[in-house]
């Protein structure tokens, strides 16, 4: 007992030295912030890019509209008005080409200039998830595209003496048809090497929303057929065409829209994977 007090006493004595503790740990890096969800960042990017993009809304609008009502014009004197495959199709695939002119067309320039200018490495560095990018930027896009569609089918169903009735299913072909065009237009901007081809891709694209959207599809040979199937855009317009007959096919109807909503995943899906690459490639 008298060892271990004699022990305790020494220890504590200024001429013994105690062990020194040991130096605290340093501190590890502060942990990231958690992503952001889906739905809140998309609304986000929804916002910012067509709070960005109003300020061009006006031409847009007029130039999207204005070529599809030019083209409606022009066809107007070599097909009849009244109800027939003709007048469907021009009426139809007119309203959907101001669809095809900025989800397609317009998407596809944008995502070229901003893969050429740097900017995907701001939005790259956004704890945002790679799908609402696309998705913002494409919803943001296909916005523009209601008030032109609505003008283009109205003032077609007075001009080729087409009923007004279902006027309504617009609400469905617009959204669909601009997701599919969208994922198609940005997926050509973000993989085409260089900024011009993608603006040429994009005008390919909508080229071919023109000419295999407005004619009837009777009036192609087999094989213009078979690539016009392959155009997101065709289901839309049939899908709307359908709809001006007296007693409208509606199981048809749904199966375009169907379809139309199937390629819009798809192409939205690798819009995705395609801006995950193009920003990995910087």
């Amino acid at each position: 007992m008298g060892q271990v007090t004699m022990t305790a006493v020494s220890a504590a004595t200024p001429g013994h030295d105690a062990p020194a503790p040991a130096d605290p740990a340093p501190p590890g890096p502060a942990p990231l912030a958690p992503a952001a969800r889906l739905l809140p960042a998309l609304a986000a990017i929804y916002r910012a890019q067509l709070s960005r993009a109003r300020v061009a809304r006006m031409p847009l609008l007029f130039v999207a509209t204005f070529q599809s009502l030019g083209i409606m014009i022009m066809m107007r004197g070599v097909v009849s008005a009244g109800d027939s495959e003709a007048s469907r199709a021009v009426v139809a695939g007119s309203s959907v080409l101001v669809v095809a002119f900025v989800a397609l067309n317009l998407l596809a320039q944008y995502f070229g200039r901003l893969r050429a200018s740097g900017g995907l490495d701001h939005y790259a560095t956004l704890p945002v998830p790679p799908a609402a990018v696309v998705l913002g930027a494409a919803a943001a896009y296909a916005s523009f595209t209601v008030p032109g569609t609505v003008v283009t089918a109205a003032v077609g169903c007075a001009l080729y003496g087409l009923p007004w009735t279902h006027l309504w299913i617009l609400l469905a072909v617009v959204p669909l048809a601009g997701a599919a065009l969208s994922g198609l237009g940005a997926v050509c901007g973000l993989l085409a090497p260089k900024q011009e081809l993608a603006t040429l891709l994009g005008q390919l694209g909508m080229s071919a929303a023109l000419l295999l959207g407005v004619l009837p599809a009777s009036h192609f040979p087999e094989v213009i057929r078979w690539v016009r199937d392959l155009l997101p855009s065709t289901y839309g317009v049939e899908a709307f065409a359908r709809t001006f007959a007296a007693r409208p096919d509606w199981g048809n109807v749904l199966l375009d829209l169907a379809v139309c909503a199937g390629v819009g995943v798809v192409s939205l899906a690798a819009s995705t994977w395609a801006y995950r690459r193009a920003a990995t490639e910087r």
